[in-house]
């Protein structure tokens, strides 16, 4: 009786945890992906009073090919664990939120600068991956740009150079203090 015990209890702590792993890594799943979407980042008061408004304002949100990129398109990465990794970042901002260190938009403007370059070096070390996720070197029509664009770009293509590198500001008001 007792070797029975033994296995079938050893067989019951398997499926139990089996099953336990399953759950966990399904509710995990969802809630990241719920997490991933316009209305869950503007959801928090600094957010919606701030970066969604000048965001609203930008062709990132509306242009005359009826293209919109959202917070996750920029912010979050694609692939696992790198977007795994992103979300548990980002939980400081809900937890800043919560503590009240960023929930108005003169608190928030305290913050920006620091949070900006925050958001600048981890684009720097990805080399702009989820902008390129869109926009890529060999896919623009130069002769659609302005003059300088048409100048810049394959200049910019032949240094190596990426899109964070030159494009700060383009979507989100540049911080008061940035001195770029």
């Amino acid at each position: 009786m007792l070797k029975w015990l033994k296995k079938s209890g050893v067989k019951m702590a398997l499926v139990i945890g089996s099953l336990g792993t399953l759950v966990l890594l399904v509710t995990a799943g969802v809630a990241i992906e719920k997490t991933n979407s316009l209305e869950f980042c503007v959801s928090c008061h600094s957010m919606e009073q701030t970066v969604y408004q000048e965001y609203k304002k930008s062709l990132h949100y509306k242009n005359e090919y009826g293209v919109r990129v959202e917070c996750p398109d920029c912010h979050v990465p694609e692939v696992y664990p790198d977007k795994l990794f992103a979300k548990i970042i980002a939980a400081k901002d809900v937890w800043h939120e919560i503590l009240g260190t960023i929930d108005t938009k003169e608190k928030f403007e305290k913050h920006r600068l620091r949070m900006a370059e925050r958001v600048w070096a981890k684009m720097e070390a990805t080399e702009s991956r989820e902008c390129r996720t869109c926009h890529a070197f060999d896919a623009m029509n130069l002769e659609d740009m302005g003059r300088r664009a048409q100048r810049k770009h394959p200049q910019a293509q032949q240094e190596g150079k990426h899109c964070i590198q030159c494009h700060k500001g383009v979507v989100h008001e540049l911080p008061a203090d940035y001195e770029g």
